[in-house]
């Protein structure tokens, strides 16, 4: 009781210090140029005290913030697992045994300066260009921040994730008017602005694995494949087992490789209504309905792996749940939903087996879908009103 109280205090007190400051940022204020971005901290501690004054609208507890934070949460488990994962493929790879604790140790300071940086740079870029256009600070990049780390492989260098989450922000989102408008999602914009720059970091063997590249003490025999770059080249004998990528004890991208922290994080998306579960499972059948086909017409041997594999393989569990389901790239209609998370998973599995050159053919998939979500509610919407119109002669 008295911790609870001691909260309130603070609370208060921070308000008042806020309300306190708050006319310098004022229209008329000594500090009335970075107005915009004083908003943004103050909304990120306080629920706004604006509302609605006009117009359709619906009455909500649940801001953007809030939503975004939500999604942060839910990645978090896919995250601290990255973590040790980095830690423990790493002491694989030169034969080293090492805690639990040691693991994560190690992979958190790897990956935290990822992380860092690619906020400094979103959000860098954000406040810049609220400052020059007298708009608030769009909450967007509270995730795209977040994700971006998720989708790299460990060992990319720092300039490179800024250079993409530059290239994200101001190509892939703020061009479009900033959030709300952009046609691509920003994280896996940047994923893309990678591999077809710098390809080199993006695939092969050595970049999965803090420390591949430089070869330093790896132990011989060791080699940091992803089972999608052994299966894309025919090494089936190389694939770990069925626990071992759906728990993530495997090289890929920080966040990309365990299903299971996934899979948490979907629980959480859907128990919120934050993430479309529509989207997330009509994906996953996509994807699942392309792999038997091709089990059933294989011609070579990457088509005649179980179909299922394809779900817990690279980045498609990552990809359903969390990017596929970006509301702002989306379809937004309810049977819009079902087609065009269906059509992303049979295209992710399509370019990956068809495509040698893109065994990851989530990504693609994913930005291919997001260019025509809105034709998909678009002819959706039209079939609405023509059934509209027929009930209404009959």
């Amino acid at each position: 009781m008295n911790q609870e109280a001691d909260n309130q205090n603070i609370m208060k007190s921070l308000r008042k210090f806020v309300d306190k400051i708050k006319p310098h940022f004022s229209k008329g204020g000594k500090f009335a140029k970075l107005h915009s971005t004083f908003e943004a901290f103050e909304s990120f501690l306080f629920v706004p005290n604006r509302v609605t004054t006009k117009g359709a609208h619906i009455r909500d507890a649940l801001d953007m913030k809030r939503a975004m934070s939500v999604v942060v949460a839910a990645a978090v488990p896919a995250l601290i697992f990255g973590m040790w994962n980095t830690g423990y493929q790493h002491n694989l790879s030169i034969g080293m045994e090492a805690t639990i604790w040691e693991n994560f140790v190690f992979g958190f300071l790897k990956v935290l300066p990822i992380i860092v940086v690619s906020y400094v740079v979103g959000l860098g870029i954000e406040f810049a260009v609220a400052q020059i256009r007298g708009h608030e600070v769009n909450e967007g990049f509270l995730v795209s921040g977040f994700l971006i780390p998720l989708v790299v492989p460990v060992d990319v260098p720092l300039w490179m994730v800024a250079l993409a989450t530059a290239f994200a922000v101001i190509i892939g989102k703020e061009v479009f008017g900033g959030t709300g408008m952009n046609i691509l999602n920003p994280a896996l914009t940047a994923r893309a602005f990678l591999f077809f720059a710098y390809p080199g970091w993006m695939s092969g063997d050595t970049v999965w694995v803090q420390g591949l590249t430089s070869g330093e003490g790896v132990i011989d025999g060791f080699s940091g494949a992803t089972p999608l770059a052994n299966a894309a080249a025919g090494l089936f004998e190389k694939l770990p087992s069925t626990w071992e990528m759906f728990l993530g004890t495997i090289p890929g991208s920080i966040g990309e490789t365990s299903v299971i922290a996934i899979l948490i994080g979907a629980v959480i998306l859907v128990a919120t209504g934050i993430g479309s579960w529509k989207i997330m499972f009509s994906m996953t059948a996509g994807g699942l309905v392309m792999g038997l086909l091709f089990n059933a017409f294989a011609v070579n041997p990457f088509m005649e792996i179980p179909a299922w594999h394809h779900l817990i393989m690279g980045g498609f569990a990552f990809g359903a749940v969390f990017m596929a389901t970006d509301p702002v790239t989306a379809a937004q209609t309810e049977r819009g939903k079902w087609i065009y998370g269906f059509l992303t998973g049979i295209f992710a599995v399509l370019i990956r087996v068809i495509n040698p050159a893109y065994p990851e053919g989530v990504m693609l998939a994913i930005l291919l879908m997001n260019v025509f979500a809105p034709l998909i509610d678009h002819y959706v919407i039209e079939a609405n009103i023509k059934k509209r119109r027929l009930r209404a002669k009959s």
